[in-house]
């Protein structure tokens, strides 16, 4: 894979002369390669549609201009079908004890404010709505049809995400980011970045939120000092409507890996990745019955 991944990458119509053509670490959905063209390095992203997650790769692309614009993520260089080209910047990538911080956690959400409250201004055309609830039923739904190993769980995690979608209630749109892992924040020693838009679109603001703590093990006072900061308010309001988005986001990324389980090619131990998400969402899914 890595070999036609190279290949693919050299032969794209942006460069000129591609050399030094790497395979990054850490794409668990797409391949992702670094590439020297002159003077300058880019980021190629190669990876088609892939219905089963919901990735259209038109609505990447406009959401990844969009954060350009805004002066949240690396320039678009290119596209092309299954290829996208990015600026390269040179910076570190976060690991989730990176953003447990207490250093970089403010610079973070301020980070996501922006997102929230400057995209919608950039964007040129439609895009997506992600609404985890409904995500989560059409994983179900498919993952039973597919005779996954882990159908006999369906049952309760769909009467579970009913659940939760009461628990949220009415909430206002914003355009979010969708995927807030550690590994999709990058910091370049001046200011922070976020990468990859494969889920951004329309969502409630708890999302982005409540994914930033469960993909990066928050602390409770950390959660409650995130909303303080993002909403300007004490957090128990929304509290309940948090934990219950929390857990939809958990919900959704362990049907997510099981997804994958079935249907990815990548070099990736997705059963592991199940598992991990399970044990996160069953202790989030506890503390949400204790509210």
């Amino acid at each position: 894979m890595s070999e036609a991944a190279i290949e693919r990458a050299a032969s794209l119509s942006c460069f000129t002369e591609p050399t030094d053509i790497a395979v990054l670490d850490g794409g668990i959905t797409n391949v992702n390669l670094v590439v020297r063209d002159g003077d300058r390095r880019y980021v190629v992203r190669l990876g088609d549609d892939i219905p089963e997650h919901g990735v259209m790769r038109w609505n990447e692309l406009v959401l990844s201009r969009a954060a350009e614009a805004a002066g949240i993520s690396p320039a678009v260089v290119h596209h092309e079908p299954g290829a996208l080209v990015l600026d390269f910047v040179e910076a570190r990538t976060f690991t989730e004890a990176d953003v447990r911080d207490p250093v970089n956690l403010p610079r973070i959400i301020d980070l996501i404010l922006r997102v929230h409250r400057n995209l919608k201004a950039h964007l040129t055309s439609p895009v997506l709505a992600f609404w985890p609830f409904q995500v989560n039923r059409t994983y179900a739904t498919r993952l039973s049809s597919e005779g996954s190993t882990h159908s006999g769980l369906l049952p309760h995690l769909m009467e579970t995400c009913d659940d939760l979608e009461r628990a949220v209630g009415q909430v206002d749109l914003v355009i979010g980011h969708n995927d807030l892992l550690a590994a999709n924040i990058l910091d370049d020693g001046d200011r922070l970045w976020l990468i990859d838009w494969e889920y951004g679109g329309f969502n409630s603001p708890l999302f982005d939120l409540s994914g930033l703590a469960s993909n990066n093990g928050l602390s409770e006072d950390q959660e409650r000092e995130m909303l303080r900061h993002y909403f300007g308010e004490e957090p128990d309001r929304i509290w309940r409507a948090y934990t219950a988005m929390k857990c939809a986001s958990l919900m959704r990324e362990t049907l997510w890996s099981m997804t994958s389980e079935i249907h990815s090619d990548l070099d990736f131990d997705y059963a592991g990745y199940t598992e991990e998400n399970l044990q996160r969402l069953n202790a989030a899914l506890a503390a949400f019955k204790d509210l």
